[in-house]
């Protein structure tokens, strides 16, 4: 037996000293001309970066990718864990120049693994990591994973001060074989102290390797982390695999036996405890069930237990059993209704047991066995454990019963937002069909791949909560679902999860919205009969005497009249806003734009068919005009050229694509009540047109608002986000005003965007404690900081830039408390016009946020970039009186990037 060590998988990222009794800070900085790190330390896969909007961009090199294909691929994917839920999906990466390019996000926090597909020409598939990185994930080559950091997994983060992760190789005594397991020590180990530190043996899945604890587990941070927190009873952590055929010998008369060789770990059931993952769990059941005892504390993340428990062995195992907990994921976990099993047999034998309920969040992922082991951990060796659920956590009322082969034709809904999509059979000789739907982050799209089933293909997903849309992709081309036979205009099918969320996309109750109509007319444009939808509003007079005021709502290229009706769900928005008397009624009127002369098609064939079949105005004050991307061209273009038609505008996601018509500003301005342009954020392909476009209007000095960007991309999470924001202000007498904010960019010469900090040595120390009665505070002050900025107009573009600050946990050898507790005051030590100072942030115990989320330190628009700034700002340290004392060590982050 040999001890090799120590040999941490852990990624290493820069970190602070900050002294308690006197804190300190060290400061970072990162310069991101349009990309950066993408986790919390530096990026094991050189294609990936991040945008300083959060996103994170792969960019393959097409001749790289060809070398490892051995050919040019049909098309090039990333996979991985990034769908709804942790689902994996595919997402394709375009050709662009040189490279093969993607970008995902925002991503939440959390942990994702994912690996490169090219596709040939005959749909065979070949995987791969990018060339030279380290093997991230042993029982997955292919993978690479990378942690997305923030506050809600700052539990599994790095911590500067944590335990050590050694490899103990040992001789196995069922193969006479070499084998190796990865053991954690808690931060102060002490090999010569009287009692033996318990011991927690953790067994993987037999599809799973010992390493994968530590590379998707992340069990060294999870361990780290509870130490520092104060919540963990100071253990030995063994993560083994003991698959083969005798599990229990390799596990008691190998593993065990050889930690108890090398560290100084106990004997006794009492101190011991085994937990383990699908066969893992099997495998800790069964010698709970065959060596009651052996181990005080036992736990199962998606394992099983096959026969039954004699009354004798019952009562041996609650005799020598003080922890015995059960974990399951939602119904996606393969071992969902083996739990239910388990939980009878355990019942009916009279073993006493904990269930910590239904995960609802994830299925047999390593999302939900993480957060079980953390559970897990914190319980063993406690004198009071605990013994009820995690908050949210459902209960298992029987065995879950899928919807049968053959039965869908529809995705069928089920309980919690689990979705299940059935194709027929007229795929049964396809080689891969995937479910593509707007489910990625921020409404982007995303292919989840489904599995032949017979001769359908299937896939079960969730939780998902909200409006969808989707189709097919049958061996790379798009198939809308065939049965879905109602909405017949779009090439796309509705989808919607009752949920939390999405409420304004949501059906009212029967009988309660508005009316949606068909309006047959004549278009002399088009040269044939043509169809709109008309949306009422509840309550609709067509006799009233005042006309209704009308919103004629335009779709996009490639679209249809259907659109807003069948994936805009503009009815639902319209009865949801009419209901909670947020808008003055209205009628809407959806038509084709599909045509040569859209303006003489809206006013000449349009609108008068509209007005002769419903009671709607004709003036200006009360006719609004609105579009979406290539609608919203034709919106602007027929705003600004024929003034006087629409006093009501609104843009979303389109510019003057094509070039600017002529037109007097002066008349615009005098017929318009409001005009409200809006984009999606760098994601969406339209925000360079729409910034263009802006920038003409103000220089015509043609009057506007920007409704700011909104978050997504060029889709219709986008555009029904700028409707329901948009409808309320029509019509009004007095609309809110907007504020213009442009300006010119000067042209400099040679190009440098750069950022530095002042000399700080070992870090930033703080003033001493000063006891303020519920709190410790400390005060200091940031280093200066400098930003040059020298950048050409053609290398700057339109942008100006920011400094933004974060700060991490502040941890010692035994503690830690989280950086909502250090705010800040931002100054410009060099002011001149259009450079700002962020905004302060307070501390949580003054009721702020703190810099747990990134603030702005300094931001200077188009006209106050050029030269150099200076910056700085007042730190501020306030931590509950009843910390413990210590030397605390925390990390503040600069990060300097340009903005639009």
């Amino acid at each position: 037996m040999t001890r090799r060590g120590p040999r941490n998988p852990r990624a290493k990222q820069q970190r602070t000293a900050a002294i308690m009794t006197g804190a300190a800070l060290v400061v970072g900085a990162t310069v991101l001309p349009s990309a950066g790190s993408a986790a919390d330390g530096p990026a094991a896969d050189p294609w990936v970066s991040t945008i300083p909007e959060g996103y994170h961009r792969f960019t393959a090199p097409q001749a790289a990718v060809e070398e490892i294909v051995g050919t040019r691929p049909a098309v090039l994917e990333l996979q991985g864990n990034i769908g709804p839920s942790g689902t994996w999906s595919d997402l394709a990466m375009d050709p662009s120049g040189a490279n093969y390019q993607t970008t995902v996000g925002p991503l939440a926090p959390g942990l994702y693994y994912y690996q490169y597909t090219a596709t040939e020409s005959d749909r065979t598939k070949h995987s791969f990591r990018a060339p030279g990185t380290p093997v991230a994930v042993t029982s997955h080559p292919a993978w690479s994973t990378l942690f997305v950091p923030g506050p809600s997994v700052q539990w599994m983060a790095d911590l500067r001060s944590g335990g050590t992760v050694e490899e103990l190789t040992y001789e196995s005594p069922v193969t006479d074989d070499e084998a190796t397991t990865l053991v954690w020590t808690p931060p102060g180990y002490d090999a010569d102290r009287v009692d033996p530190y318990p011991v927690l043996y953790l067994l993987a899945d037999r599809n799973q390797s010992y390493r994968e604890w530590a590379e998707l587990g992340r069990v060294p941070q999870v361990l780290d982390n509870l130490a520092a927190e104060g919540r963990l009873e100071p253990m030995v952590v063994v993560m083994a695999q003991v698959g083969g055929s005798d599990p229990r010998t390799e596990l008691l008369d190998g593993v065990v036996d050889a930690t108890r060789d090398a560290y100084h770990v106990a004997a006794d059931g009492h101190g011991q405890a085994v937990a383990g993952i699908r066969d893992g769990g099997q495998q800790a059941l069964t010698v709970l069930r065959s060596d009651p005892g052996t181990f005080g504390a036992v736990g199962s993340f998606s394992g099983r237990l096959g026969g039954s428990i004699s009354a004798s062995t019952a009562r041996e195992i609650n005799e020598g059993t003080d922890l015995l907990r059960i974990y399951v994921g939602n119904v996606l976990d393969p071992s969902y209704n083996l739990n239910d099993a388990l939980l009878k047999t355990l019942t009916s034998a009279g073993v006493e047991h904990d269930f910590d309920g239904v995960d609802p969040a994830h299925g047999g992922t390593w999302d939900a066995w993480r957060s079980g082991l953390r559970d897990f951990v914190s319980r063993v060796f406690q004198d009071d454990p605990g013994h009820e659920p995690r908050d949210g956590h459902l209960p298992l009322d029987g065995p879950y019963t899928a919807p049968a082969p053959g039965s869908i034709t529809l995705p069928h809904v089920g309980e919690n937002g689990i979705v299940t999509f059935e194709t027929g059979t007229q795929w049964a000789d396809a080689k891969d069909v995937t479910v593509w739907a707007n489910w990625a982050p921020n409404g982007a799209w995303f292919r989840v791949p489904m599995t032949k089933v017979g001769d359908r293909w299937r896939v079960s997903m969730g939780p998902l909560d909200g409006f969808y849309y989707y189709r097919y992709v049958v061996d790379g081309v798009d198939k809308k679902d065939p049965e879905d036979t109602v909405n017949t205009l779009t090439g796309v099918s509705p989808l919607f999860v009752p949920g939390k969320t999405d409420r304004m996309l949501s059906d009212v109750p029967a009988g309660t919205g508005g009316e949606l109509s068909v309006l047959t007319y004549d278009s002399a444009v088009a040269d044939e009969e043509r169809s709109a939808y008309v949306w009422t509003p509840p309550g609709y007079d067509a006799d009233r005497a005042e006309p209704y005021p009308v919103l004629y709502l335009n779709h996009g290229g490639g679209q249809s009249w259907g659109d807003w009706v069948e994936v805009g769900r503009a009815v639902q928005i319209m009865d949801h806003h009419s209901l909670d008397g947020a808008i003055v009624p209205m009628v809407v009127v959806m038509g084709n734009g599909n045509v040569p002369d859209f303006p003489a098609e809206l006013l000449e064939n349009l609108a008068p068919a509209a007005r002769a079949k419903y009671n709607i105005a004709s003036d200006p004050d009360h006719q609004a005009l609105a579009g979406l991307s290539l609608g919203a061209l034709r919106t602007l273009d027929t705003w600004l050229t024929r003034p006087g038609e629409f006093g009501w505008i609104g843009a979303f996601s389109g510019g003057l694509f094509f070039g600017a018509p002529q037109f007097d500003a002066d008349a615009v301005n005098e017929h318009t009540r409001l005009a409200r342009i809006y984009t999606g954020d760098v994601s969406d392909f339209a925000y360079q047109s729409v910034i263009n476009t802006m920038d003409l209007l103000s220089e015509s000095g043609v009057t506007y608002e920007f409704a700011g960007v909104t978050a997504g991309p060029h889709g219709f999470d986008t555009w029904q986000t700028n409707l329901i924001d948009f409808v309320p202000r029509l019509f009004r007498e007095e609309p809110a005003e907007g504020i213009e904010l442009r300006a010119v960019v000067p042209e400099q010469a040679d190009g440098v965007l750069a950022l530095s900090v002042a000399d700080h040595d070992e870090g930033v120390t703080l003033t001493p404690a000063t006891n303020a009665g519920d709190r410790l505070r400390f005060r200091g002050a940031l280093p200066a900081v400098t930003v040059t900025d020298s950048r050409s107009v053609s290398q700057a573009g339109a942008s100006g830039w920011a400094v933004a600050g974060q700060a991490y946990t502040f941890t010692s050898a035994t503690r830690a408390f989280g950086a909502e507790y250090l705010g800040w005051s931002p100054r410009v030590e060099t002011p001149r016009p259009g450079l700002t100072a962020g905004a302060a942030r307070t501390t949580a115990l003054s009721g702020g946020h703190g810099l747990v989320v990134p603030g702005r330190l300094a931001y200077a628009t188009p006209v106050g970039r050029f030269g150099s700034a200076t910056l700085g700002a007042d730190l501020s340290l306030e931590v509950p009186v009843d910390t413990a004392p210590g030397s605390y060590a925390g990390t503040l982050t600069l990060t300097l990037f340009p903005v639009d």
